[in-house]
């Protein structure tokens, strides 16, 4: 008897205490997660920006940091007024020392208070360039907590849409970092609400459908549940200790609900098949019965599911090893989540297979829904030996070089868009058109220039003689509009550069950026900005990726090897990912880059993909995919260890697992769905990129690519040198 079997008989004969455990766990794990006993709750505690990582753009920013300690400033717009009316002009004299008055607040400047009024410098940059607007700035103390921040921001946008109301025909908005977080967190939160409101009933009726019955579909929702209490709270805790960025919350939480379903499907379909392999006593089981089919249930599903989760841990790991700090901080929070879901699979669903018993492989589906039993009746309750899948993978079998050539054909051509794709950074333009900081920001960005800065930076150490005179060889690069005078910042000195349409992470600021690298003045020079940051992002992800990929794929290699006992198997399922990983960047790189389906998928292209996508959806649908593999070869080494030759194993396997694989992958692009419907564009994008990945995975790859391939090895599907095959017979991890 192993482990796991031992385990599984445990929870069995105290399922009832093992159950309440789990609820209590919940619940704890809720009110922690929302703050419900006291304390800031997971979304009080999440932050938001630009990726940054060590390089010249970082380290510019820290130099202009280091040479004064500023607080946030917040923009007040008071517009659709004239600058030079008396109203207008007693109104913002009126509210300046309001402004001023406040708590927290280090200075304010308006047109009318700067030096030289509104015809001077300074107060040509607070008025519109129609005309037909004043801007006020005001400086929060530094050091403020981000409450804090949010609520001065909070008092000055009331205390300026109170001057404006004072304006016949005037309207008033204020943006700032804090509110654009503040906004964007707020958003998250109603995302994962309204994702998971819609993926959990979805995917109940998707489960009734596949178990014939509403008690065995509703016992991996109960696993869902807890995995997203547990989820909730793991990420809460990480929150204490790192800096957590908002969307991250959406995705590891949807990715934990995903898993959970997948695990508790497998568990439950491999439950029941236990319990009619069972020789039942005047139609029922006994409970001894029952504690020895949970048992192996948990025997050998449990170990799929360990293998599943192991993998899908490790991708998630290799993230870790990239210096961005929000890559590292979803692959911790990652891995709690994956962990969290195998804690449900294998001590919370057992534990409720028991108290259900046989009632799980009786008829669940009520008389008034015909329908659905003859649905049922077709698909079966329990994969027979002979169907659908062993069908297709025959037919398959019979034409191994052309599914083969043919699939791999359209995945690659599918992936070539991805070799052009634009990475991008985006700050406002996360959320969608229309909203109020993003509208504050692109108008700030229109009408007041001067105050939305340069879309370039440079930061020297030159003297002010020295950054002109090299600034006239600036304006000369390709793609420059103008540059600013110098500015003298401390013991620095700035160079404002302006690019041709204005979209400071676009190709044309990327290239000047590129262009300011290569062309160094005799004095040293650091070049800021959004353009700067992704070039600095993308050349760190191509120093690390290789060390994260091979970190990966040996761990997996390894992993597989201890499955299957074959070293082709597993470089095989590797080949495979990457080709098919490559077709769902393709994919996301034709939308979001270039723009399609923009209405229907409810946003505005920046002509880029956000710079942490790649490198998620290669952990994340690199882990999902494994997740698949580890399902479908655990039950065709089943087969093959029960005696089949290799085409009768696949196509036994392939019958077997068919119906779980396409159900799991159906149930987590339900799933991920609700990502597709978020507001927040880096969370839909990752939605679309995994939904895309996992449907590719299990149709194309699972259901085509790996029974032609294995058809095509042959028996050499199981060949190992001879001293791995004696190390795997040692330390191997069998199927029984």
């Amino acid at each position: 008897m192993t482990l796991l079997d031992r385990l599984g008989r445990f929870e069995a004969r105290h399922a009832r205490l093992v159950a309440l455990g789990w609820v209590a766990a919940i619940v704890v794990a809720f009110g922690l997660a929302l703050g419900a006993f006291g304390g800031d709750s997971l979304f009080d505690r999440l932050t938001n920006g630009e990726p940054v990582v060590p390089g010249e753009s970082r380290d510019g920013r820290d130099l202009l940091g280091a040479q004064h300690a500023d607080g946030p400033q917040v923009v007040a717009l008071i517009d659709q007024v004239d600058p030079s009316s008396p109203a207008a002009v007693a109104a913002v004299e009126r509210l300046v020392p309001v402004l001023d008055g406040g708590a927290a607040i280090e200075g304010v400047a308006s047109p009318y208070t700067v030096p030289g009024g509104p015809s001077g410098p300074a107060g040509r940059a607070l008025v519109a360039n129609d005309g037909k607007g004043v801007a006020v700035t005001v400086k929060l103390a530094p050091d403020l907590s981000r409450a804090q921040e949010s609520e001065r921001a909070a008092w000055i946008d009331e205390q300026v849409a109170a001057t404006a109301a004072q304006l016949p025909g005037a309207v008033s908005s204020t943006s700032s970092l804090p509110q654009l977080v503040d906004e964007i967190t707020h958003q998250v939160e109603l995302d994962l609400r309204a994702g998971e409101g819609v993926a959990l009933p979805v995917s109940l009726v998707v489960m009734v459908i596949v178990f014939g019955g509403f008690l065995a579909a509703g016992l991996p929702l109960a696993g869902a549940i807890a995995s997203i209490a547990g989820g909730l709270a793991s990420l809460w805790g990480f929150a204490h200790f790192i800096d957590l960025d908002a969307t991250v919350v959406n995705v590891v939480t949807i990715l934990g609900l995903g898993l959970c379903i997948d695990y508790g499907l497998l568990v439950v379909s491999r439950f029941r098949e236990e319990l009619r392999d069972l020789p039942w006593v005047e139609g029922e089981a006994s409970a001894d019965q029952v504690e020895a089919a949970v048992g192996r249930t948990v025997a050998i599903a449990g170990r799929t599911v360990l293998f599943s989760g192991l993998v899908v841990a490790i991708s998630l790991s290799g993230l870790m090893l990239f210096q961005a700090q929000i890559l590292r901080a979803v692959g911790a929070a990652g891995v709690s989540v994956v962990v969290v879901a195998l804690l449900v699979a294998l001590g919370f669903i057992p534990a409720l297979l028991s108290l259900a018993g046989t009632r799980l492989v009786r008829p669940g589906l009520p008389a008034r829904v015909p329908l659905l039993r003859r649905l049922m009746a077709r698909l079966g309750d329990v994969a027979p030996p002979e169907g659908v899948f062993s069908r297709l993978a025959r037919r398959v079998q019979r034409m191994a070089w052309p599914v083969a050539i043919g699939v791999t054909a359209v995945l690659l051509l599918a992936a070539i868009p991805a070799l052009g794709m634009q990475l991008r950074s985006s700050g406002p333009d996360l959320m969608p058109v229309g909203t109020p900081q993003r509208t504050a920001f692109e108008t700030v960005d229109a009408r007041w220039p001067a105050l939305a800065g340069p879309e370039v930076l440079v930061v020297t150490e030159g003297s002010t003689d020295q950054v002109l005179a090299w600034s006239a060889d600036v304006a000369k690069i390709d793609g420059v509009s103008s540059v600013d005078p110098p500015k003298t910042d401390g013991s620095l000195v700035t160079l404002g550069v302006r690019v041709e349409g204005g979209d400071a992470g676009g190709k044309v600021a990327t290239q000047v950026v590129r262009d300011l690298h290569a062309e160094r003045p005799d004095f040293a020079t650091w070049v800021v900005g959004q353009a700067a940051g992704q070039l600095d992002f993308s050349a760190s992800l191509a120093r690390t990726a290789p060390w994260a990929i091979g970190l990966v794929v040996l761990a997996t290699f390894v992993l597989l090897f201890l499955m299957t006992g074959s070293v082709l198997v597993p470089v095989k399922a590797l080949l495979m990912n990457l080709i098919s990983l490559g077709a769902a960047l393709g994919v996301v790189a034709l939308i979001f880059q270039d723009g399609h389906l923009e209405r229907l998928l409810s946003f505005t292209s920046t002509g880029g993909v956000e710079t942490t996508i790649p490198p998620l959806v290669l952990a994340f649908g690199f882990g999902l995919a494994m997740d698949y593999e580890v399902f479908l070869l655990s039950r065709i080494k089943e087969q093959r260890d029960a005696g089949l030759p290799n085409d009768e194993a696949v196509a036994a396997g392939l019958q077997r697992s068919g119906r779980i694989i396409t159900s799991a992958a159906l149930l987590v692009i339900i799933v991920f769905a609700g990502l597709i419907a978020a507001k927040v564009l880096v969370v839909k994008q990752t939605g679309v990129a995994l939904c895309v990945a996992v449907a590719i995975d299990a149709t194309m790859v699972r259901m085509l690519l790996v029974p032609a391939t294995m058809t095509l090895l042959g028996e050499w599907n199981w060949w190992a040198p001879a001293p791995l095959r004696r190390l795997h017979e040692r330390i191997g991890i069998g199927t029984h």
